[in-house]
């Protein structure tokens, strides 16, 4: 990592309004990353970056995660040849959330399911009982040949 991020302004006009990206990560040292297609605006994840992954992905252009499960940096797409390349990064108002517009290579699957998103099921309420049921089930790819080595 090649920089780092300066501490956000106290200040809610400056954070808001200034050119400074100040980051906002929380106590656990990360900020979430909300992840979509740049060419039709399908949400593809949500993720979580540390310092380091956002860093990475600001000065390589290819989407860097912190994986919460695995406690570590993610290179997304490294197992199965879908990197994300970044065409755009935003961020909110109080500068405590990324949105990600990407370009997915490979199969065009962000989700380790095989699928296009990882947002494939709906959720509703069925005899007084929360239910998910899958409305997309194409898979881009199988996944299990893929992280079989993993």
């Amino acid at each position: 990592m090649t920089f780092t991020f300066d501490a956000p302004s106290e200040d809610k006009a400056v954070l808001e309004t200034g050119p400074a990206f100040t980051p906002r990560f929380d106590e656990k040292g990360l900020v979430t990353a909300v992840v979509t297609d740049a060419r039709d605006g399908e949400l593809l994840m949500v993720a979580h970056m540390n310092a380091e992954a956002l860093a990475l992905t600001i000065e390589t252009g290819v989407a860097h995660y912190y994986s919460r499960s695995r406690k570590g940096l993610w290179k997304k797409g490294e197992s199965s040849g879908n990197l994300q390349t970044v065409e755009e990064i935003r961020t909110d108002c109080d500068q405590d959330a990324i949105w990600l517009k990407v370009s997915v290579a490979g199969h065009e699957a962000t989700c380790h399911t095989g699928r296009r998103s990882c947002f494939y099921r709906t959720v509703s309420l069925d005899e007084g009982k929360a239910t998910v049921t899958i409305t997309d089930n194409h898979r881009q790819f199988d996944p299990a040949p893929v992280y079989s080595k993993n």
